[in-house]
């Protein structure tokens, strides 16, 4: 089976809100620290991965948030600030969609290359998440960086599904403890 096709299978199924947790408690866990805000980027226009040759470098040749989910980064952004959270980092995928969604929410982000999506890439993205796996079991207690990635990249982490501008709470160990839509 093409790696597309199953992406697209996966991206279709359900899958439940097992780690659901009250707004309420997501500051205890953030503050409690040795996690990460994993994050895919805020709704987009309609599509699925990219126009045919498009460029990093230029946004107008990729998709890009909408309307809907430069509103919705504003008002995760909003959440943080209205609970007093600073993340020690914010990290973004190189990609446009994911660059805005971090700038809108939070203001500054690095752009860290292990978050960039594999979603047309022939090659298993397990190098990166090999990466990102290090950094997260890095994460030190009191706290926690927010990442910014794609879907592709969140499900070879965790084996979760994620809808645009939803988010897992990650333990430094991997495990899932809340998953949430802010917005």
């Amino acid at each position: 089976m093409k790696r597309r096709t199953a992406l697209a299978i996966l991206a279709s199924a359900h899958w439940p809100a097992a780690h659901s947790q009250s707004a309420k408690d997501m500051p205890t866990l953030l503050r409690s620290g040795a996690c990460v805000f994993l994050m895919r980027h805020a709704e987009t226009d309609p599509g699925i991965g990219d126009p045919p040759n498009f460029q990093l470098s230029d946004c107008s040749s990729q998709r890009n948030l909408s309307a809907t989910g430069r509103e919705q980064s504003r008002r995760i952004g909003q959440w943080f600030k209205s609970h007093q959270l600073k993340a020690r980092a914010v990290q973004s995928s190189a990609w446009c969609r994911c660059r805005d969604t971090a700038e809108l929410a939070f203001g500054s982000y690095t752009v860290l290359p292990a978050l960039n999506s594999t979603f047309n890439n022939d090659s298993l993205p397990e190098p990166q998440s090999q990466s990102l796996r290090t950094l997260l079991h890095a994460m030190p207690a009191g706290e926690f960086e927010v990442w910014v990635t794609h879907q592709v990249n969140i499900t070879a982490l965790t084996g979760e599904f994620t809808a645009m501008g939803e988010a897992l709470i990650v333990h430094a160990n991997g495990a899932v403890l809340a998953r949430t839509t802010l917005s």
